[in-house]
């Protein structure tokens, strides 16, 4: 069966796993792409990563617009190791890539944000690249600015039949909230949002204190910068099988079509959950108040980076949090890589018996993990499925940790 008749479209709907945030870091030629990303995360290994050893069926990689990242997904295509679906979409494998790509915008007197957006095609992102390497100094980078309006943007995309999305919206480093705007209508119409992308220090509680944000579905992604933080967070969504067309119906939940459920991080793992002073290295949790004035309560200094509830809490417009009938459930997953103990040896023996990452998270019992790894590591490993380790709280760019017990 080759790739495209594996995604062929059916009735009956099913669940598939997803994380529509993964960066391309150099092409096969050894072309910088992501600056930030690890050299292997190619166009290819990134596919095999989801696909073999991660059991992800949707991804989204974001550096799409990249002409050299362009000419490796022809490559692959001329090679017959990927199809291009029907539905939109390339498949390999049980995996289907949508295309997409991460733009950072700005407008006068504000910060700057960045935003995601994906095509049906490989024809169509090229199309985009040729527009947007007009208004961006190198168009071949990730991430880039693109000096025009935000509704222009929002246009273009929309007028190619792409998919608008507002990427880790909260984060004070390039996030629409974080660094950008108090409300997001000031920014985009807000009838041309496809999602929000929550990212790695936020959950659907947080968010459920901006009213704006009721009728949309969330997201929780990887932002992978290298292959082993594929799938640190993900979605489940409910589709016909992986492709575009599919991706959109979920998103505007039609025909059954939705997301059915988000595994992320515990916000506190984030590494921009709370305030930061970088005087005294200082997180300032819940016991820690910052004045008026922005000043550390530790050291006085005025270096401090809102952190994620921090900024929600000064922006929100409820006094408590409300969440829609229609949103799905938030899983707090503590990613296999964050368990104290769980080294390469251990995760090779795990994957030789259970296959995949999410076979391993969603799938394998208790007993049949402690058959494996034994009794400690067994029990971590449901610990952290469940959301349920002790954590401590990161800020300033740095990650929480899971403590050990």
């Amino acid at each position: 069966m080759d790739s495209a008749a594996h995604f062929e479209k059916t009735d009956r709907l099913q669940d598939y796993y997803s994380d529509m945030h993964i960066h391309i870091g150099r092409t096969e030629s050894g072309q910088a792409v992501k600056i930030s990303g690890s050299r292997n995360l190619t166009f290819e290994n990134i596919a095999k990563e989801a696909a073999v050893r991660k059991g992800i069926e949707m991804i989204g990689i974001i550096d799409c617009h990249s002409p050299s990242v362009q000419e490796d997904i022809q490559a692959c295509l001329e090679s017959g190791i990927m199809k291009e679906l029907d539905g939109g979409g390339i498949a390999y494998q049980n995996t289907v890539i949508l295309l997409g790509s991460e733009i950072e915008i700005k407008e006068n007197g504000r910060g700057a944000a960045h935003v995601l957006a994906f095509f049906r095609d490989l024809r169509t992102i090229q199309d985009f690249t040729r527009w947007m390497s007009q208004y961006m100094k190198n168009v071949q980078l990730s991430s880039q600015r693109i000096y025009a309006q935000p509704r222009e943007l929002q246009k273009e995309i929309l007028d190619r039949g792409g998919l608008l999305i507002p990427a880790h919206v909260f984060t004070p480093h390039k996030g629409l909230y974080g660094s950008m705007a108090d409300q997001m209508s000031d920014v985009f119409d807000m009838n041309g949002i496809a999602a929000i992308e929550l990212g790695l220090s936020a959950d659907s509680s947080m968010a459920g204190y901006i009213s704006e944000l009721d009728n949309y579905a969330f997201l929780t992604n990887s932002d992978a910068h290298s292959l082993g933080k594929i799938g640190r967070e993900y979605n489940k969504i409910r589709m016909a099988s992986p492709s575009f067309d599919e991706f959109r119906l979920a998103l505007e939940c039609k025909d059954g079509r939705h997301v059915v459920a988000n595994y992320g991080l515990n916000p506190r793992l984030g590494k921009y959950h709370r305030t930061y002073c970088s005087s005294c290295n200082s997180i300032l949790d819940e016991v820690a108040i910052v004045s008026s004035d922005d000043r550390c309560p530790y050291c006085g200094s005025l270096k401090t980076v809102q952190g994620v509830f921090d900024r929600i809490m000064s922006i929100a417009d409820r006094e408590q949090t409300y969440i829609p009938s229609k949103r799905p459930p938030y899983h707090y997953q503590v990613p296999l890589e964050f368990i104290p103990g769980l080294g390469k040896a251990a995760m090779s023996k795990l994957l030789s018996v259970f296959g995949t990452e999410m076979a391993i998270l969603h799938r394998a019992s208790e007993e049949d993990l402690r058959t494996v790894i034994g009794e400690g590591l067994a029990k971590h490993i449901v610990m952290a499925r469940n959301g349920t380790l002790e954590l401590s709280s990161g800020g300033g760019g740095t990650y929480g940790k899971v403590i050990r017990t």
